[in-house]
């Protein structure tokens, strides 16, 4: 039982990874919290560094939730690379998501008969997966914000 849940964490764990090519020249790594999306044009001056992908994880739920987490782990790998900018080149749905299976068998033995049947049920929804371009900028407090990253605590609303 043991070794069994020490290889379904492993697997568990592996479906959260992201990926880097490396293409460029990589520098100290950063915090995350530095490193920009850049969404639409590129910026003037830049470096690139890697190519990444990345996905949301085997049980994100919630289109929005699914994006933060893709865009999270971009930016947690260009950091570590120290890139301080990523170029967003798009996101990707995987395949399946959920069902339902029905499996029933029987047969015989030296006289004796069995039957089986068994119900089985997939809750892990659809992940999404991103790629981008790690880059470093040589001036990046001469191009506009992009929005800062998602935060763990909500923020509270005007009324």
């Amino acid at each position: 039982m043991r070794l069994f849940l020490t290889v379904l964490l492993g697997l568990a764990l592996s479906a959260c990874a992201s990926s880097a090519l490396v293409t460029g020249t990589p520098r100290a790594p950063i915090d995350p919290s530095q490193v920009r999306v850049y969404f639409q044009a590129p910026p003037g001056g830049y470096e690139e560094i890697a190519m990444l992908e990345s996905n949301s994880g085997a049980f994100t739920y919630g289109e929005q939730n699914k994006m933060n987490a893709v865009v999270a782990k971009l930016r947690k790998e260009a950091a570590k690379l120290g890139a301080n900018g990523v170029l967003f080149r798009g996101t990707d749905d995987g395949y399946g998501g959920g069902g339902v299976s029905v499996g029933a068998g029987g047969g015989r033995v030296g006289g004796s008969s069995f039957s089986g049947g068994g119900v089985g049920i997939n809750i892990s929804p659809r992940q999404k997966y991103a790629r981008g371009i790690a880059i470093h900028v040589a001036h990046p407090a001469a191009v506009d914000e992009t929005p800062p990253a998602p935060s763990a605590e909500p923020q509270p609303q005007p009324r």
